[in-house]
């Protein structure tokens, strides 16, 4: 499609959120720019983790099978261990989980959302356009350099942690309390996996964790993430401490003595759902995904509440496209759906972070639940289970786990 200056919504950034949004609207017949920084296929850093939620919205826009035709390993379960270094397998087949390279992931989501909008790769937006406090357009520079302005009746901030939408309308933050930062390599030659994903909570790396997340190929994305409040505080270097557990761990260190680091080391900041940006939404705007601040507290996932965003922001802009009204007021019904879905879920989350630094509470909960089939399973159902995780925060569970 030819691009043009004018639009009904203009989408910055174009990973899950930003694509699955702009997929929706063209779906419907809206007359869409998706604009990107970056020219696709990109790597992003990130843990590749896709469950859950990612599942449905794919599911929903016909991509699952476009998906599942691409490289991608299989996630039936999970392995925790704990700091004392008990091992715990749960598995949990049939929810169709995957872990896909996200150079490999957002390239099938933007095509398919290409099918149906005006695409601008290698565009950087470097502010807004206003009329008074209503936002009605960007500006930014195209690959040469030229500066170029595109206008709309709602701009969607969907640009990741740095958002420069999120910055240029006053509602930008870092809380270190709710902010994690995170490194991660892929490897090859690593021994011992399976097709589940492996989430450490060893001695040095708590409050944080150490992940091993398979590939189809039997290499791995490997990583360590830990709470910004508490990188700073300890003068901690994420990627020394990450090197430093795969080389002395126990756990670890014959599993990596002959695997090979097959790229870089990378750093990534994760604004987390603990706490969401103080305002979504306003006069001519919304924020979806990383740029709303919506990432799992405690696993540290982000594509299942991106692409949740995705399509949660799109029935708002439909509804506000169709009354011809771009308002704070109609644009703050997503913040309140966005609020309604998830505020509960992440503040259990945030409750099991919490937890999570408690090295005694994680022996207990790891070394019961290896021993005994029937916590296993509650383990389990708590898992795969948002309405179960409430759980977690029940004192019987805890009562349960001593006298068991």
């Amino acid at each position: 499609m030819a691009v043009t200056n004018k639009y009904d919504v203009i989408i910055v950034g174009a990973g899950p959120a930003g694509s699955v949004c702009a997929n929706f609207l063209g779906r419907e017949g809206r007359k869409v720019l998706l604009v990107d920084k970056a020219k696709f296929p990109r790597d992003k850093t990130c843990g590749d983790a896709c469950s859950g939620k990612s599942i449905s919205v794919l599911r929903e826009l016909g991509i699952l099978p476009e998906i599942k035709k691409v490289a991608h390993g299989v996630n039936n379960g999970v392995i925790f261990s704990s700091p004392k270094g008990t091992i715990l397998e749960i598995r949990t087949e049939n929810q169709d989980g995957f872990v896909c390279r996200r150079e490999i992931l957002d390239n099938v989501l933007f095509k398919a959302a290409k099918k149906h909008v005006d695409t601008l790769e290698e565009f950087t937006v470097t502010d807004l356009i206003k009329d008074g406090e209503q936002v009605i357009g960007i500006v930014g520079k195209d690959k040469n350099g030229k500066e170029q302005r595109y206008y709309a009746n709602i701009v969607v901030g969907a640009d990741g942690a740095m958002s420069v939408v999120a910055q240029k309308v006053g509602v930008f933050e870092v809380d270190p309390a709710h902010h994690c930062v995170a490194v991660r390599g892929y490897y090859d030659g690593v021994t011992g996996m399976k097709d589940v994903i492996e989430l450490h909570f060893t001695k040095t790396a708590i409050p944080g964790y150490f992940w091993i997340f398979p590939y189809e190929d039997g290499t791995a994305n490997v990583g360590l993430g830990m709470l910004t409040k508490d990188v700073k505080a300890r003068n901690i270097n994420l990627k020394e401490l990450m090197e430093r557990e795969i080389k002395e761990n126990p756990m670890f260190k014959e599993r990596f003595k002959n695997a090979r680091l097959i790229s870089e080391i990378k750093g990534w900041n994760l604004p987390l759902g603990s706490k969401i940006r103080k305002q979504i939404a306003g006069d001519g705007w919304i924020l979806i995904g990383d740029a709303a601040s919506l990432i799992d507290p405690f696993s540290g996932e982000g594509m299942g509440n991106a692409m949740l965003s995705g399509k949660l922001a799109f029935r708002t802009i439909s509804k506000a496209l169709r009354m011809g009204v771009f308002s704070k007021k109609i644009l703050s019904e997503y913040e309140e759906e966005i609020r309604r879905e998830l505020k509960s879920e992440l503040e259990m989350s945030y409750l099991l972070q919490r937890l999570g630094k408690i090295e005694f509470l994680l022996n207990l909960v790891i070394d019961k639940a290896a021993r005994n089939p029937e916590i296993r399973k509650e383990l389990t159902t708590m898992i795969v289970s948002e309405e179960a995780k409430k759980n977690f925060s029940s004192p019987l569970f805890y009562l349960k786990l001593l006298f068991s």
